[in-house]
């Protein structure tokens, strides 16, 4: 019997561990890591599942950390696929909190055409002539190339940031209602024909963050947590890692396509970034920013990026620029010239706006001017908030729809105001735009639409922001299907990262609205008396106004969310006037933003409904759960059944580029 692989780890570690106790001394040189990461140089077990794919010619660094002998250095390494040196410069990268004399011996941007697994070893020689080998193994995925062509020429994905599936459970009673056990409408992923559930797990962990939870999805490989568009390393710059071709890379390399990313999120976020970018390091925002300009337009096809974020592309001389020279980056020579990447500049004081207008986009500040962009737009940058955008609901409250002031506000003004966007585009607006300049490429696109804040606002544990904006990415799924119907060589593919949160529904409020916002923890009933379960909880009827959105959130006898993975909160079930802060925002020290809330402890006191949560601080945390998808169109049969996440990546690439069997 085969035994477990954790098995083999402690059988490693007891070996280590006695030959340590008696004194025994190991040969170096010693190679520590090696790159793509395999089972076969882990745990040396060569079988399936293979950890690293990837597409024929699909490009990816190879790398090794190799540590010297004790008064010795590496002084050369070569790569060998299959026993075949493969060529090509390989550099010595310094490393960080390793051994004195340890290197990355890093061959860049290898490719392999022939299908199949493949192994690959590291011969590493030292200044004494002692050699070091190492091996691993990497699979070529082989595309399907006998039967009927699919041919999708166009390719849309959505991600539901945290989406899981009771998310767009309680979206749907919310939009479009239940009544004697039957939903009276549906979502618009309900009507497409084929559905699937996705393992969402990281390269370092069953619990993923959003950084290598997209990024499977744009790679085909995984990554860690906090990282994307690359393999983990042993330096601690945030720009070097061993990077992996990209899918708007991979399609404007080999087919000339185009890539657009929309996300209600700042653009440097997880999900946008790992579109786009390749870095350890999510949050170094200028670095980040300026490979959108510099490597994603140049070389990835990019043409459209819209969504917040603007506190990047600002020169740091203005007042809420976010740009610094420690989040920025300047490639040494190995890398842009392995790549052929632009090396790029240590330039806090970058205009990185006027620098997209000089390559020929177009710039859209607010709702407005995005409206007015002409149909024959070929490239357009949108930035509508400093960071983050506002959230649906905030949105739909704002002075140019419904123009609600939020009960407890210390401006007067609606949300959108104190954050000093009072004129952001909805969602599905930002899609529809997208989709308008990119179909101009008659080679085809590949869109990735994102609604970042269902994750955000459930971190948040605020229950109806997240729902309206669950709302807000179904309208924008009608947006693409609608396309979609119209462009038949178009596949949508719908999913998550992976789950935020641990959310359920437990039921609905006993009580009408009045009656709840005057309950305590003390009061008869008490506000955990007042959740009905069961039959108790009947169908809580939202009335829906005709912009999409329910009137009013606040109804009696109310949906009630609970939280699995959440911190400590105090809880009211009603409509939180104002969202908490966001710290991500430049003012968010200063009034009128620094009266909102500051975390779950600072709301809904007056009640005194505490709710201790099973993690600490003040973030209800990600899940391990599975999570759907959901797919239309051409080459949407591939995506029926249990999945792992990077088979994601393929099943799209099969659709562009393969046949179907059936």
């Amino acid at each position: 019997m085969k035994p477990h692989k954790g098995s083999t780890i402690l059988s490693i570690a007891a070996t280590l561990a006695v030959a340590l106790a008696a004194g025994t001394s190991f040969a170096a040189p010693t190679v520590t890591r090696l790159t793509p990461p395999s089972a076969l140089f882990t745990y040396n077990d060569a079988s399936p599942p293979i950890v690293a794919r990837f597409l024929p010619g699909q490009r990816f660094d190879l790398q090794a950390t190799v540590v010297p002998d004790a008064g010795q250095t590496i002084t050369s390494a070569i790569f060998k696929v299959d026993g075949k040196p493969i060529g090509g410069a390989v550099s010595l990268l310094a490393t960080n909190g390793t051994p004195a004399g340890t290197v990355a011996a890093t061959r860049r941007a290898y490719e392999n055409n022939k299908a199949g697994t493949h192994t690959f070893t590291v011969e590493a020689t030292q200044s004494n002539g002692t050699k070091v080998t190492a091996t691993g193994n990497f699979q070529v995925v082989e595309l399907e190339h006998q039967g009927r062509k699919i041919d999708a020429k166009n390719v849309i994905i959505l991600i539901g940031d945290g989406f899981g599936i009771a998310h767009r459970t309680a979206s749907r009673i919310m939009s479009k209602g239940v009544l004697q056990g039957k939903a009276v409408g549906q979502l618009n992923t309900d009507t497409f024909p084929n559905t699937g559930l996705v393992m969402t797990h990281s390269l370092n962990s069953i619990v993923t963050d959003s950084s290598p939870g997209a990024a499977c999805y744009s790679s085909g490989n995984k990554a860690n947590n906090n990282q994307q568009g690359v393999f983990p390393d042993d330096t601690t710059a945030n720009f070097d890692n061993p990077r992996v071709e990209l899918i708007g890379e991979y399609l404007a390399r080999t087919e000339g396509k185009s890539l657009g990313i929309v996300t209600t999120s700042d653009v440097f976020d997880a999900t946008p970034g790992a579109f786009g970018t390749h870095t350890q390091n999510r949050g170094a925002g200028t670095g980040i920013c300026d490979q959108f300009l510099d490597e994603a337009v140049a070389k990835g096809g990019l043409k459209v990026l819209l969504g917040g974020g603007r506190k990047w592309f600002l020169p740091n001389t203005t007042p809420g620029s976010a740009r610094s020279a420690s989040t920025d980056y300047e490639h040494a020579a190995e890398l842009a010239d392995g790549w052929d990447v632009a090396t790029g500049i240590v330039d806090p004081a970058r205009d990185l706006i006027a620098d997209f207008q000089a390559e020929g986009f177009s710039y859209a500040p607010d709702a407005t001017s995005l409206s007015a962009v002409p149909a024959n737009t070929k490239k357009l940058l949108g930035l509508f908030a400093l960071s983050n955008m506002n959230v649906s609901l905030d949105k739909i409250n704002g002075p140019s729809k419904r123009n609600v002031v939020p009960a407890g506000s210390s401006s007067g003004q609606p949300v959108v105001v104190d954050y000093g966007f009072p004129d952001q585009p909805m969602l599905d607006e930002m899609a529809a735009k997208a989709l308008q300049v990119l179909k101009n490429n008659k080679n085809g696109f590949v869109l990735m639409i994102e609604g970042a804040s269902i994750d955000k606002q459930a971190h948040n544990m605020d229950s109806e922001r997240w729902m309206l904006d669950a709302i807000e990415f179904d309208r924008a799924i009608g947006v693409a299907k609608a396309f979609a119907e119209q462009n038949r060589d178009t596949l949508i593919v719908v999913t998550a990262d992976h789950e935020c949160a641990g959310i359920n529904i437990i039921g609905a409020s006993t009580v009408s609205d009045a009656t709840l916002s005057t309950l305590t923890n003390a009061t008869s009933p008490t506000l955990q008396g007042a959740v009905g379960p069961y039959e108790a909880a009947g169908f809580p009827q939202y009335v829906i106004a005709p912009d999409g959105y329910p009137t009013t959130t606040d109804i009696n006898n109310r949906m009630v969310i609970g939280y699995a993975g959440n911190a400590d909160r105090y809880e009211n079930w009603r409509t939180n006037p104002l969202p908490l802060r966001d710290s991500q925002q430049p003012f968010n020290g200063s009034a009128p933003l620094n009266t909102y809330p500051s975390g779950p402890l600072n709301r809904d006191t007056t009640g005194n409904f505490l709710i201790t949560g099973q993690v600490s601080g003040s973030s209800a945390v990600h899940t391990a759960s599975d999570v759907p998808v959901y797919s239309f169109g051409n080459g949407s049969a591939l995506f029926a059944g249990t999945m792992d996440n990077t088979d994601v990546f393929f099943k799209v690439m099969q659709a562009v580029l393969g046949c179907s069997k059936h």
